[in-house]
């Protein structure tokens, strides 16, 4: 299996077919190809456009505002139409999906960040394909990520995927807009560390009538999944079989390598919230599960120093006070004094809730 983890972007000219509605051969066809791969082993995340397209579909009379507002009432409408159609056509092939909705703020908050991650983990872990889309009835502008190609970068991120999918109307990147010019040629692969500028022009303006982007968004994307050391695939959405020939590796569209490890990028996120000042001490017991792979639980925790909120890096220290790893905590100082020592069934009696298991998960750990 080259690819595990594939995030897929179905933008708005996707799901529509072009047209102005929902086109259900389109999105069947999508489906089938995804849920062949669940059954194959893989992982599956859906960062679905469409929901704008959706709600005006509802609407009897024809629509053209641009206010703000107004778009969000049609996601408002259009979303859980949308949602409902995958779920439909999900169940044709017995699969299960869950509706993930996000904002840039989620993705930027540590706390928000490591809950969306944990919730992204349990639905794949479970077999649960998750739909993502941006949170359009609350986002304002501060808070907005503006277009779901950059959203599904985002996501690609936060789950450390292998690869992501951008499927468009066209059939990856051109030289030049070849719509206009019958001349133009497809780029099948982008190594560079930096983008060069004529790519960037060749993009040209906005996508569909439909949709919010265009292939500089798309770029964009890419570039920044890239940086986070996962591949890309630009490729169009109504080519036969395509999630399955970019899933098997066949060189389909414009794909983008990627420039870093998903390690390295990862270990990055993990330092950049380091908490310098708060440790947590560990037994014997603790240094020897860490060391072979497995996760910090409350049981081998003997004390915690400094102050942290969940979703801070935090250093864990022996008895001796050398450093075994760094991680980010699913419990805050406060949270992790009151259940050091105990074994994890006891943290619901102790605090009242569960945030987990483990004070620190394996995935979230770099040992030192």
């Amino acid at each position: 299996m080259i690819y595990k983890r594939i995030v897929i972007k179905i933008g708005t000219s996707t799901i529509t077919a072009g047209s102005s509605n929902v086109s259900l051969p389109q999105l069947i066809e999508l489906i089938r190809q995804i849920s062949m791969l669940q059954s194959k082993g893989h992982e599956l995340i859906i960062a679905s456009s469409g929901a704008v397209a959706a709600g005006k579909e509802i609407l009897t009379e024809p629509l053209s505002t641009k206010l703000i507002p107004f778009k969000q009432m049609l996601s408002a409408i259009g979303q859980p139409r949308l949602m409902s159609i995958y779920t439909q056509i999900f169940n044709m092939y017995k699969k299960n999906v869950a509706q993930v909705l996000l904002t840039r703020e989620d993705l930027s908050d540590r706390k928000r960040y490591l809950n969306a991650h944990n919730t992204l983990e349990a639905l794949l872990l479970n077999q649960i394909i998750p739909i993502i889309n941006e949170n359009d009835t609350v986002a304002t502008e501060e808070i907005r990520v503006g277009d779901n190609d950059n959203l599904s970068a985002l996501v690609s991120n936060l789950v450390g995927a292998d690869l992501l999918i951008l499927l468009t109307d066209q059939s990856g990147l051109f030289t030049s807009d070849p719509r206009q010019n019958t001349n133009a040629k497809l780029i099948q692969e982008i190594s560079e560390p930096d983008i060069p500028q004529d790519i960037w022009a060749a993009a040209g303006g906005s996508g569909s009538a439909q949709g919010t982007g265009g292939m500089i968004t798309k770029i964009q994307a890419a570039d920044l999944a890239r940086r986070s050391g996962t591949r890309v695939v630009i490729a169009g959405g109504n080519e036969p079989d395509i999630i399955l020939k970019i899933a098997k590796g066949e060189k389909v569209g414009t794909h983008f390598s990627p420039i870093i490890s998903k390690l390295e990028s990862r270990k990055r996120y993990i330092l950049s919230g380091l908490k310098n000042s708060s440790e947590i001490h560990i037994d014997a017991g603790a240094v020897r599960a860490l060391r072979q792979g497995g996760s910090l639980l409350p049981v081998g925790i003997t004390e915690v120093n400094g102050s942290f909120e969940r979703g801070d890096t935090v250093v864990v220290q022996d008895s001796a006070g050398i450093k075994i790893a760094v991680g980010l905590v699913n419990y805050s100082s406060l949270e992790t004094d009151q259940i050091k020592g105990l074994h994890s069934d006891r943290i619901d009696d102790i605090l009242d809730y569960n945030l987990g298991n483990e004070v620190i998960h394996h995935n979230n750990m770099l040992i030192l």
